[in-house]
C-alpha cells in the first residue's frame, strides 16, 4: 500500500498544479490556452504513473488489474471535472477549429501548449521516478531507458485501431457535447477507460496526439514515423470521419452538407385566397 499511497500523493500534486493555474487564469482570460498546457501536463504526468502501476505494480506492489482500471477511471473523471473544456487533446482542439468554433491563432496556441505540457509531464514523471520513493519507482527508474512501447501491433493495424477508437469516441463526444457536465464528464471518463482497457494489447487507444507523444514516443521498438502515423494521423482521421458522419460535412472545408439534406425552417407566404378570406372577415367584424 505504500506504493499506492505515494502514487496518490503524486496525483494530488498534479491536481493542485492544474487548479492553481485555473485560478490564476481567471485574472488573465486572454491566456486561456495555458489551461490546455496544464490539462495536457496532468494527463501525461498521471497516465505515466498509471502505466507504472500497470507494468510493475502487479508484482512489485501487489496491485491487481482492478486497482489500475479504477485509478485510470478516477484520473480521467478528475481531469474532466477540473479542466472542464480544456481537453488537453489536439484532436478535439482541431475539431473545434473545423467546426468554425475557434480561430486559427487560438487553435495553434492551444495545440502548441498541449505538446509543451505533455513534454513537461514526461520530465516531471522522470524526476519523480528518480527519487525512488518506493520499490516500484526504483524499478521503473532502472527500466526507464527500456520502456515498453504501447504499439503492440503493426503500423497498419495500429492506425486502424486508433482511428476506429477515435471515431467512436468523437461521435459520442459530439453527441454529449450539449448535455450537462454532470452527465457528460462521467460518461466520457468511462468511455476513455473502456477503450483504453479494450485496446491495451494493440495501441492502448490514446486517441490523443500529445498524450501519445508523452507516453510512448520515447520508447524503443518503433520509428518516429510509425508512431506519428498511428498516434497522430490515426486519431485525426477518426475525428474527421466522425465529424463528417455527425454533421454531414466539415464546415471549415465544405460549406455544403454532403450527407444529409437540410429541411427549411421558414414557412412560405400565405396563399392569396387565405389572405383574401381573412381580409373579408376583418371587414365584416
Amino acid at each position: 500500500m505504500s506504493g499506492l499511497n505515494a502514487s496518490l500523493g503524486y496525483f494530488v500534486a498534479a491536481v493542485i498544479f492544474v487548479v492553481t493555474v485555473k485560478i490564476l487564469l481567471k485574472k488573465w482570460p486572454r491566456f486561456s490556452f495555458i489551461l490546455e498546457f496544464a490539462s495536457s501536463f496532468m494527463l501525461v504526468a498521471c497516465w505515466l504513473e498509471v502505466q507504472t502501476i500497470v507494468e510493475i505494480g502487479q508484482w512489485a506492489g501487489g496491485l491487481g488489474p482492478d486497482v489500475t482500471v479504477t485509478i485510470l477511471f478516477v484520473m480521467m473523471l478528475t481531469h474532466g471535472v477540473i479542466c472542464g473544456t480544456a481537453s488537453g487533446n489536439p484532436s478535439l482542439t482541431l475539431m473545434k477549429f473545423l467546426q468554425l468554433e475557434a480561430p486559427i491563432l487560438s487553435t495553434v496556441l492551444a495545440v502548441a501548449a498541449q505538446f509543451a505540457g505533455a513534454h513537461l509531464g514526461l520530465i516531471v514523471a522522470q524526476y519523480y521516478w528518480s527519487l525512488e520513493l518506493t520499490d516500484m519507482h526504483m524499478i521503473k527508474n532502472l527500466m526507464y531507458g527500456q520502456c515498453s512501447t504501447s504499439l503492440m501491433v503493426s503500423m497498419p493495424q495500429g492506425f486502424f485501431t486508433e482511428s476506429t477508437c477515435a471515431l467512436i469516441f468523437c461521435l459520442i463526444y459530439l453527441k454529449l457535447s450539449r448535455r450537462s457536465a454532470f452527465i457528460r464528464v462521467p460518461l466520457i471518463a468511462l468511455l476513455l477507460t473502456f477503450l483504453s482497457y479494450t485496446a491495451r494489447q494493440y495501441t492502448s487507444a490514446f486517441m490523443n496526439p500529445s498524450l501519445a507523444y508523452g507516453l510512448t514516443f520515447h520508447c524503443p521498438g518503433n520509428t518516429f514515423t510509425q508512431y506519428a502515423v498511428v498516434y497522430w494521423l490515426g486519431p485525426l482521421t477518426g475525428m474527421m470521419v466522425a465529424l463528417l458522419l455527425y454533421v454531414g460535412h466539415i464546415p471549415r472545408i465544405f460549406a455544403k452538407n454532403l450527407l444529409y439534406s437540410q429541411k427549411t425552417r421558414f414557412k412560405g407566404p400565405k396563399r392569396p385566397e387565405t389572405q383574401t378570406t381573412a381580409h373579408k372577415y376583418h371587414n365584416i367584424v
